[in-house]
C-alpha cells in the first residue's frame, strides 16, 4: 500500500445521525472494490466524519474516486453536509498491517 485518500466531512447537525449509518453501511460497497487494499470511515465529533482508505497503486486509488461511494458522499452533499467534502490524496510513507 503506497497510496491513500482522506476525506473530512461536514455535516448539518440535523443529519449527523444519517450520515453515520451511511458510513457505517458503505464498508459492504468498499468490500466489493477489488483494489481497495483498507477502508476506515470514522466519527471525529459531533458533525465531523472522515474516511481514510487505501491502494497499492494510483489506478485503484482512481478507480475509488469514481465508485458508488464517492457518488453516495457526492449526492449527499447537497442536502445533509454543511459543505463540500475535503478529499485529499495522500502518499503512504509507512504501513503497519497484521
Amino acid at each position: 500500500m503506497k497510496f491513500g485518500l482522506l476525506a473530512r466531512i461536514e455535516v448539518k447537525p440535523e443529519y449527523a445521525d444519517q450520515v453515520e449509518a451511511m458510513l457505517r453501511d458503505a464498508v459492504g460497497l468498499a468490500e466489493q472494490e477489488q483494489r481497495t487494499a483498507a477502508w476506515f470511515s470514522f466519527r471525529l465529533d459531533a458533525t465531523t466524519f472522515g474516511v481514510f482508505d487505501t491502494f497499492d497503486d494510483e489506478q485503484g486509488r482512481e478507480e475509488h474516486l469514481q465508485g458508488k461511494i464517492a457518488a453516495a458522499l457526492m449526492d449527499a452533499a447537497e442536502t445533509m453536509l454543511s459543505s463540500a467534502p475535503v478529499i485529499e490524496p495522500v502518499d503512504l510513507l509507512g504501513v503497519k498491517v497484521p
